[in-house]
């Protein structure tokens, strides 16, 4: 009865501080750094509850006269919880510093390379220091068994055939987290990049250590492996910065007069929004036996401007040859003799 009220007593005391201390969390966000404080309590709270009563039932456990053998059992229960509750605290404060991060790192502003940088290289790292963490709770919940102990020499020493078997198991997965922290390091490929690949146009949604996620113009997700960019060549439309070139090629009658064509799309340039009044030319890129061959050039801010400014130019220009100049639309020549 007496163990009974010692454990009772001190899981409850231990679980009122824990407790109070959210409390006194929730009385300071309401002065100062509200966001941040309200998410790390409300992600942390039951880890640090749980790591609270278990730390207080190893130290008081001693103390409560159970038998030796009872005491062990309940001493490694305990011990297990607090590594448990440790680790499993360490990530949740991972993933709120990840949130407050992005918070300060925005997306939707103009020139967000640098932005689009640091969220890949902080998403990577959360990711790698979870992992590792994870890994070190488990092993550290293992040691503290005594088999484990004692022949912790033996394990060691086949560790070395163990990871050549593992390597040789998992090349291709090492080869993609690999992979994947080189794409975070060496700014290859970043969050939000507007990218082609496999003949298709998306955005990059996620990095992860294994698998890049992108999601193309249809909404539909492209799960490719790391190392697929890596190893084989595709367009990064944002490399360097998210303005694209947007092109429209037109095949005329020879007859047309290139000036008013030039002028006409200049005019629409300026009544648009999507161009970003930065660039554009018209030239006459090549001639043909029947025609030649016009290609208009406009700026636009990102990739998908980019399209909707190809598109509504082609389709204006052409309306524009059609009401106005229907002689200039492409015609077949022949020559009759009798």
């Amino acid at each position: 009865m007496r163990a009974f009220l010692i454990v009772a007593v001190t899981a409850i005391s231990a679980g009122l501080f824990a407790w109070l201390s959210g409390m006194a969390v929730k009385f300071v966000a309401r002065r100062r750094y509200e966001p941040f404080l309200m998410k790390l309590h409300r992600a942390c709270f039951r880890p640090w509850v749980l790591l609270l009563v278990s730390a207080a039932l190893y130290f008081v456990l001693p103390k409560t006269g159970v038998s030796d053998f009872k005491l062990a059992a309940y001493e490694h229960g305990a011990q297990i919880a607090v590594i448990v509750a440790a680790g499993w605290l360490m990530v949740k404060v991972l993933f709120v510093a990840e949130d407050v991060a992005f918070r300060r790192l925005p997306v939707n502003v103009a020139n967000n390379r640098r932005v689009r940088r640091a969220r890949t290289q902080i998403s990577l790292m959360r990711r790698i220091t979870a992992l590792v963490i994870t890994v070190l709770t488990i092993g550290a919940v293992a040691m503290t068994y005594a088999p484990l102990r004692t022949f912790g020499a033996s394990v060691l020493a086949s560790a070395g055939v163990a990871g050549v078997i593992l390597g040789f198991a998992a090349h291709t997965t090492l080869g993609n987290a690999v992979a994947g922290l080189q794409l975070a390091f060496t700014d290859a490929l970043r969050i939000d990049d507007v990218v082609v690949v496999e003949c298709e146009w998306g955005r990059v949604e996620e990095i992860k250590l294994t698998h890049v996620v992108v999601r193309l113009w249809d909404e539909r997700r492209l799960m490719l492996p790391t190392s697929y960019f890596t190893t084989k060549p595709f367009q990064n439309w944002t490399r360097h910065e998210a303005r694209v070139l947007a092109a429209v090629t037109l095949h005329l009658d020879f007859t047309a007069h290139v000036d008013e064509i030039r002028a006409e799309t200049h005019r629409l340039l300026e009544q648009t929004a999507l161009w970003d009044q930065s660039e554009w030319v018209l030239q006459v890129i090549d001639v043909t036996d029947t025609a030649i061959c016009l290609r208009v050039l406009a700026s636009a801010s990102d990739g998908p401007s980019a399209w909707d400014l190809r598109c509504e130019l082609r389709e204006k220009l052409i309306q524009y040859l059609r009401e106005k100049h229907p002689e200039w639309l492409p015609r077949l020549r022949s020559e009759f003799k009798p």
